[in-house]
């Protein structure tokens, strides 16, 4: 397969897989052990998620860029307390900033542990099958308590990056079950899908750094890393698009399917030493 489409492969699965609530981990399990598929080197995985990392923060750069300018109060102490109160896009911030914290420190402890999952095919079809329980369970939640960024609690953002910092394990939809989690903890679902996706973009930074020091110049030709990286930055875009609309159409749950025959298929191919 020549290296241009490769990239334009794996570039689509990026942007596909990294936000819908699918599990990237838990296709790329099941690619491996049908067809042997692996996780491209180092370098290009970066690559591509910088990408899904340019399209998130352009999906939501109003929000991105107003959290930043908002987060400038943190330097005036008599403030915080005002603003935390009264402006939107400062709690905003400082409930990612929150949520970021059970996040980072479960990547930092446990990321070895819960990375090795990934090898465990029954590990993979029990967490797309968890992954479908949340999506199914946050369909039929209807009570909204959390309907604005001024109504967010503390405990909600810790629990979301909780769930953000689990979701490291192979199968478990980062999306899913981190959007689910916060829709079923009251929150109205645009917020709880803008919470979600905001709050990654720390944990993919994060991710970034940490393999940087792993990456070595890559075999893949300039325009390759190119292409990959516009595919997957165009597509992940695309795919935030198509999450907000079925969101807001109440039709989360369509995803239910998938991650339950996956899962199935993960339990069937473990079982039967495939």
């Amino acid at each position: 397969m020549s290296p241009l489409l490769l990239s334009l492969i794996l570039g689509i699965l990026q942007g596909l897989t990294e936000f819908l609530p699918v599990s990237s981990s838990g296709q790329l399990a099941l690619a491996q052990a049908l067809y042997g598929i692996t996780e491209p080197e180092v370098f290009f995985d970066l690559v591509l998620h910088l990408g899904t990392l340019t399209a998130v923060i352009a999906f939501y750069r109003t929000e991105f860029f107003g959290m930043l300018k908002e987060l400038r109060v943190l330097g005036v102490s008599d403030s915080l307390a005002v603003s935390f109160r009264t402006r939107p896009l400062f709690r905003l911030g400082v409930m990612i900033v929150l949520g970021s914290i059970p996040t980072a420190l479960i990547g930092l402890i446990f990321r070895d542990f819960l990375a090795s999952l990934f090898t465990s095919l029954l590990a993979v079809g029990l967490n797309l099958l968890l992954t479908a329980v949340f999506l199914l369970v946050a369909a039929f939640r209807r009570n909204v308590t959390i309907k604005s960024e001024l109504e967010f609690p503390v405990w909600v953002a810790l629990a979301v990056g909780l769930a953000q910092g689990l979701a490291i394990a192979p199968g478990l939809s980062r999306s899913g079950v981190t959007i689910s989690l916060a829709i079923m903890l009251g929150m109205e679902r645009s917020l709880a899908a803008r919470f979600s996706f905001l709050l990654s973009i720390p944990a993919i930074i994060g991710a970034l750094l940490l393999y940087i020091p792993k990456a070595e110049l890559s075999v893949f030709p300039m325009e390759a890393l190119a292409l990959g990286f516009v595919v997957s930055a165009g597509v992940g875009f695309l795919s935030l698009l198509l999450l907000s609309l079925l969101l807001k159409k109440d039709r989360f749950q369509v995803f239910v399917p998938w991650c339950v025959c996956a899962g199935c298929l993960a339990l069937y191919l473990h079982y039967h030493h495939f």
